[in-house]
């Protein structure tokens, strides 16, 4: 299945598929996310399960264990279990992002940061509850593919 063809969902955090049907994977997840300029990937968090990014296209920043980073096209971040972590569309068009990571229903922590408040993706409280991270924001819809929302390479 191409990424176009995939179920795709909108949300306050950019457009975004994960290539699964109506079953999620049990052990593996990989996602394309598309972020415009300033808008969070998700919010500020760490987990107990490792994840690998690599940006596609555009640019991003990447808020990390209190610093941030600017990212382009072809940068990959390695995140350890409990890596406080989030990313940031930045430059003045789209950011695509490939996320991968472990599935085992682990653990979570949203921990405030100032930094990552001032980006519109951190919690005013700590928590470990999905649901009270996320309580201020609108639910994930499906929708289409979109033309535009990821590159189109040319192969010579």
């Amino acid at each position: 299945m191409g990424a176009r063809d995939a179920r795709w969902f909108e949300s306050p955090f950019g457009p975004y598929t994960r290539f699964e049907g109506q079953t999620p994977f049990s052990r593996l997840g990989i996602g394309i996310g598309v972020l415009a300029p300033g808008q969070p990937s998700c919010m500020y968090h760490g987990e107990d399960e490792q994840e690998d990014f690599l940006v596609l296209a555009g640019e991003c920043r990447l808020l990390i264990e209190g610093q941030e980073r600017l990212l382009k096209a072809w940068d990959f971040v390695h995140c350890p279990a409990w890596t406080e972590h989030v990313f940031v569309g930045a430059g003045d068009g789209p950011c695509v992002l490939l996320a991968v990571g472990t599935r085992s229903g682990g653990g979570v922590v949203y921990p405030v940061s100032e930094l990552a408040q001032r980006y519109g993706a951190g919690v005013q409280r700590e928590t470990s509850d999905v649901e009270k991270a996320y309580e201020q924001f609108a639910h994930d819809v499906e929708c289409p593919y979109r033309d535009g929302w990821l590159p189109v390479w040319e192969v010579t």
